[in-house]
């Protein structure tokens, strides 16, 4: 989001240049009306209307403020939830002017860390989408760089994704005119972005781009390919149909290129350099291949270009304004050959979508879809190498302590081995699991001590899952528990015949039809186990029978026998003690009576 006055254009008089040197943040689309191309071409332009009309908005009681084209911010980033908004109505304004919302457009995006110039080299673009025509491009030698806000430092400027607010309408040799929308990014792995916010804000621009700028700084080393892997695969799982590959023209771009002896500065000497840095070699180890054959497999077309450092005056001076007489003249020699390879009329590269050319209308709804998945959680959430690493470590110590627990229990109560006393088991369980956990915790982990308890509390909630399921198989080695169903539908049986007889006898007729017809009901019951049991068919037949038995069995028959049970061992209780007294009696009154 642009902060401060670094938000002018080009054309803009001196007046409104220190206007915009102000501290007051330009934050939405809505609060400075866009400018509107002129429909007329002016000379030197190529048909491109090299500023806007200002236009004039009445506040109350202030006078009259010139307007112009800027960067507008159309993805924002929440810093406290580390979410990402899309304004639509912003980039509704950029992409739905009418002169441009059925146009197919050419999306150019620059991506890459933070602080490594990526706002000071779209501002080089920005003139030669003015001036294009004209040799003189890059502009005078004192004249400021306006357009992204940019500055020197270490902290980062540029936060979700910006994109100017003019489209540049251009006439390709074929005679056909599209869009150019020139998009800027966030700064990937400053201090207050996770890896998530990085992965998105890389894949939202791959996604949405026909080209995407790679920014890197010196050269093209194995975490700059391991995060564009990353990236682009964060972002390919968000497309829900993916024909061949995904995404089209990737350019590596490398900042203060310092080996012009090896490789010349530009494309041919960065093609060269590429193609050695990409090239996937059998003696590579498989970790190394597979990322050269991601990048590949991803793009439809990837280049390099070089490019010198601009000078030490750019680097350590606070006060550079980017006036063209304090950068190098090999930097600005080579920068004039790259921008118009990005964004001369022949080279132009379209939008497609599944091979379909994508126009200004179509690239909005695609942001508004492509936002959303990114709300969602339907995606994975991508984490840093060590936080990675530490979950692989964990749960492959979480997995051996688990292996350990299942082959203890195994010689406890595997399937060979006899039935075995609950409270038993219960005593192994305890003791197993003990020794499972002592394990995990001997295990060097990475991640730290809090990191590893949460596995722990998983290692621990998955050895009562599987002792659950040990249980289950204990108890089917019970010879009493196996026979529950079929002595429960027995006695349903008999129960029923008796009634049945009964109230037969005394002429209750349909209570007697009822219990008929559970008494068939049951026999029925039994056979079908008995089948399920001895063929192995129909299994979930045998288990609702099972279950149907159980409940029978826990909610009446074992109430009414331990009842039964009960009252039985109360009276026994009660003939003893009267025995007993009645035998103290009698031997008492014979001892009296001698």
């Amino acid at each position: 989001m642009a902060e401060r006055g670094g938000l002018r254009n080009r054309n803009f008089s001196e007046t409104n240049h220190s206007g915009h040197n102000s501290d007051e943040a330009m934050t939405g689309v809505e609060e400075v009306p866009l400018y509107r191309p002129v429909e007329e071409s002016s000379p030197g332009t190529n048909g491109v209307a090299p500023c806007a009309v200002e236009e004039e908005l009445d506040l109350e009681e202030e006078e009259p403020v010139a307007q112009g084209a800027r960067p507008v911010q159309i993805v924002v980033a929440k810093e406290d939830d580390h979410m990402f908004e899309l304004d639509a109505a912003a980039l509704e304004k950029i992409l739905m002017q009418e002169h441009v919302r059925d146009l197919n457009v050419v999306v150019l995006s620059v991506a890459g860390a933070f602080r490594k110039g990526k706002s000071f080299l779209l501002d080089f673009m920005l003139r030669y989408m003015h001036c294009q025509s004209s040799e003189s491009w890059m502009g005078g030698d004192d004249e400021p760089l306006t357009g992204f806000s940019w500055r020197g430092g270490c902290e980062r400027e540029t936060t979700g994704i910006q994109a100017w607010s003019e489209v540049f309408v251009l006439e390709k040799p074929d005679g056909s005119k599209v869009a150019v929308l020139l998009v800027d990014t966030q700064g990937a792995f400053d201090s207050q972005s996770t890896i998530k916010d990085c992965a998105t804000v890389f894949a939202l621009s791959t996604m949405t781009s026909s080209v995407q700028v790679y920014n890197l700084s010196q050269n093209i080393q194995e975490d700059d390919l391991q995060h564009l892997q990353l990236f682009t695969e964060y972002g390919r799982l968000a497309m829900e149909e993916i024909y061949e590959k995904p995404f089209q023209k990737l350019l590596f771009l490398i900042r203060d290129w310092c080996y012009p002896y090896e490789h010349d500065y530009g494309l041919t000497g960065g093609n060269r350099f590429l193609e050695r840095r990409l090239q996937v070699k059998q003696n590579q180890h498989e970790e190394l291949q597979n990322v050269r054959k991601h990048i590949h497999s991803c793009f439809s077309s990837i280049d390099c270009f070089l490019l010198p450092h601009p000078g030490l005056k750019v680097a350590t001076n606070p006060y550079f304004d980017g006036r063209l007489r304090d950068i190098d003249d090999e930097f600005k020699r080579e920068l004039r050959n790259l921008v118009p390879l990005l964004l001369a009329p022949e080279n132009l590269v379209e939008k497609e979508i599944n091979g379909a050319k994508v126009t200004c209308r179509d690239l909005l709804e695609y942001f508004k879809a492509y936002i959303k998945i990114y709300q969602g959680e339907e995606l994975p959430h991508p984490k840093s190498m060590l936080q990675a690493t530490a979950e692989a470590n964990n749960l492959t110590a979480v997995a051996g302590a688990k292996d350990t627990y299942s082959r203890g229990m195994e010689q406890i109560c595997g399937g060979d081995k006899p039935y075995l006393a609950p409270i038993d088991l219960q005593r192994y369980h305890e003791e197993i699991k003990q020794t499972s956990v002592k394990q995990f915790r001997a295990v060097k982990k990475m991640g730290g001590v809090e990191f590893s308890q949460r596995y722990q509390e998983q290692l621990e909630s998955e050895l009562d899952e599987v002792y659950a399921n040990f249980v289950k198989h204990n108890e089917s080695k019970n010879i009493f528990y196996a026979a529950r169903t079929p002595a429960t539908l027995f006695a349903v049986m008999f129960f029923t015949y008796i009634v049945s007889t009964v109230t037969g006898f005394i002429g209750l007729s349909v209570i007697a039809a009822l219990a008929n017809l559970v008494m068939g009901v049951s026999l029925l019951s039994l056979c079908a186990w008995a089948y399920v049991r001895y063929s192995g068919e129909y299994r979930e037949v045998g288990v609702a029978i099972d279950l149907t038995a159980e409940a029978l069995w826990e909610q009446v028959l074992k109430p009414l026998t331990e009842q039964y049970m009960e009252e039985n061992i109360r009276q026994t209780v009660v003939n003893s003690i009267r025995a007993s007294l009645t035998e103290q009696v009698t031997q008492t009154a014979k001892l009296k009576t001698t």
